[in-house]
């Protein structure tokens, strides 16, 4: 008679997730005030983050800044800020705010971070970080020799479901991780000039949905010893559907794509040899992990603030109260690497950037 399996259950004596400090170089914001955000461009993701900030108490918005002062100031009257300017230089000058949160296309994120650095002004900017890898590890070192914070808008990183996901595979409990896969797509439908397909601004699927995947194989499995990819191109050149492999030293894989042609499973595994996470439609921002061990099945679950991005804009503050410039949840050196990996595969596929030529 073969001997019964018994199934790999989930612990259920671990902690709420810890955050190790990050680096401490900065004076800690005080605590007897809101931290006052500045916001960096006036478009989708902008509104969506001003709309998070609203549920935090110890948030406001001190400042918007638009190239045209007319948007600006339709931004302030929607969502609050306090003040409106018309121009970023004015906006990282403001002496009222303590973070700016930069939410122009990716093609523009190395300038206006820059710009607030010369103002002095801790930064959350949107992913991706920059266009290419060169460009992000230039703002990592400025941030680091400034010693001031920035951090990439990563908000996967800082969801609860996948943090606690995190904390329960470390235990090492549910095995070794030997498979990650990953899907991120829906169909674009917009004019050549939006920045989503867009060669100039950064377009393409890879920047925009396919950094989540990395994002996600790289929580789990780390940097990859080997990586290829295929893309289906536009007529502008940008990639509108990729697929990726990354091979890993332990013998683990991960398959990733990223699609701006079709609806997307949007769904995202992790594999051990005991069993296997699933994270539904959209995987990148789960309220539910299900644990799936030898036909018994458990969920992990936690309840998003809002939309989900504050949870990012906590933990910034987090790490302004505390004085630090560099988050533990969203590593600069990892956003680099990633940075990094996309360059490789945008080499592999054959889509450029005009920084590509100016390096």
């Amino acid at each position: 008679m073969a001997p019964t399996t018994v199934p790999t259950r989930l612990p259920n004596d671990l902690p709420p997730p810890a955050v190790t400090p990050g680096p401490v170089r900065a004076t800690p914001l005080p605590a007897d005030r809101p931290v006052r955000w500045g916001i960096l461009a006036t478009g989708r993701i902008a509104r969506s983050f001003a709309t998070a900030l609203a549920l935090l108490p110890d948030a406001e918005i001190a400042a918007v800044g638009a190239r045209r002062l007319a948007a600006a100031e339709e931004f302030a009257a929607a969502y609050g800020a306090r003040r409106a300017h018309g121009g970023y230089a004015s906006l990282v000058a403001d002496p009222d705010v303590d973070v700016v949160y930069v939410a122009s296309p990716h093609s523009l994120h190395r300038e206006h971070v820059l710009m607030a650095f010369d103002a002095g002004k801790a930064v959350l900017c949107e992913k991706a970080l920059t266009l290419t890898g060169d460009e992000a590890a230039e703002l990592v070192s400025e941030s680091r020799r400034r010693g001031l914070f920035l951090m990439e808008a990563m908000w996967m990183r800082c969801n609860p479901v996948i943090r606690r996901v995190q904390q329960l595979l470390a235990t090492g409990d549910l095995g070794q991780v030997t498979q990650v896969r990953a899907d991120l797509g829906w169909y674009v439908e917009a004019p050549p000039t939006d920045r989503l397909l867009d060669p100039m601004l950064g377009g393409g699927a890879l920047l925009d949905m396919g950094v989540y995947t990395l994002a996600f194989a790289h929580l789990f499995l780390g940097e990859p010893d080997a990586l290829a990819a295929v893309a289906g191109l536009g007529d502008s050149g940008i990639d509108l559907n990729v697929a990726m492999s990354l091979g890993y030293a332990s013998g683990a894989v991960a398959s990733l794509t990223a699609s701006m042609t079709g609806a997307t499973p949007r769904t995202g595994s992790i594999a051990t040899e005991r069993g296997r996470f699933d994270l539904a439609d959209s995987f990148h921002h789960p309220v539910r992990a299900t644990w799936t061990s030898d036909e018994v099945t458990e969920t992990v679950e936690a309840p998003l603030l809002g939309n989900g991005l504050a949870h990012e804009a906590k933990e910034v503050m987090r790490c302004l109260r505390a004085g630090e410039t560099e988050s533990p949840l969203v590593p600069l050196d990892e956003s680099v690497a990633i940075m990094r990996q996309m360059d490789r595969i945008r080499r592999e596929i054959g889509v450029t950037y005009a920084a590509d030529r100016q390096d």
